[in-house]
């Protein structure tokens, strides 16, 4: 570790979005330590000082893409909006972040470390993208929720199944654009999907 007072030498916003850019092409498990040196620049010592491990580094890059990339989910808690028009911004939103050539096609949380496997390791890095995928799935229930109370939704609306085919579509994404299918197409999917929603305006 760095000692008391003394800077660090390198710009820690560019290096999580190198090893960010890296873990979503690849995967946490493909992704070697000599590429997250390469791509960061930053020696063993340092990575290791910092971070920890590569686990360590990976934690810090999923928050890193929570507040960037990822925070497209965030419309879906903004109660200035109805809960049907959250879910509508919510899901075309991300399909455009996901499909946006800057960077890698899909969601860094939803296509990587969800393969449990063996290692102390391994298993850290699934709890953290499980957590913010419980967390995902919790505002989307509360979203769902709160169509019922405002009768948007009918009163006897399954919510943990609606909000399970919200989220559902919201994940699965990531694997069509990996495997090809236009984000015309899936933007066409989630008007058909919100036919389901209920009641609406002028229903």
């Amino acid at each position: 570790m760095p000692s008391a007072g003394r800077p660090r030498a390198f710009d820690m916003e560019a290096v999580l979005e190198a090893a960010m850019l890296l873990f979503w092409e690849q995967g946490y498990e493909a992704t070697s330590l000599t590429q997250l040196r390469a791509a960061t620049g930053l020696s063993s010592a340092s990575l290791y000082g910092v971070f920890g491990s590569k686990e360590g580094l990976f934690e810090q890059v999923v928050q890193h893409y929570t507040k960037g990339p990822g925070s497209v989910t965030d419309v879906v808690a903004d109660e200035s909006a109805g809960p049907r028009e959250r879910v509508e911004r919510l899901l075309h939103g991300s399909i455009d972040m996901q499909a946006d050539p800057s960077h890698p096609l899909g969601c860094l949380v939803a296509l990587c470390g969800t393969t449990h496997t063996s290692g102390e390791a391994q298993g850290g890095v699934c709890a953290v993208v499980s957590a913010r995928r419980e967390f995902d799935r919790a505002r989307i229930h509360t979203c769902v929720e709160r169509g019922v109370e405002t009768g948007e939704l009918d009163a006897g609306t399954d919510v943990a199944g609606v909000t399970a085919m919200i989220h559902g579509f919201l994940l699965g994404s990531s694997t069509q654009l990996r495997d090809g299918v236009p984000a015309a197409t899936l933007h066409t999917a989630i008007d058909a999907l919100l036919t389901n929603w209920g009641r609406t305006e002028d229903g």
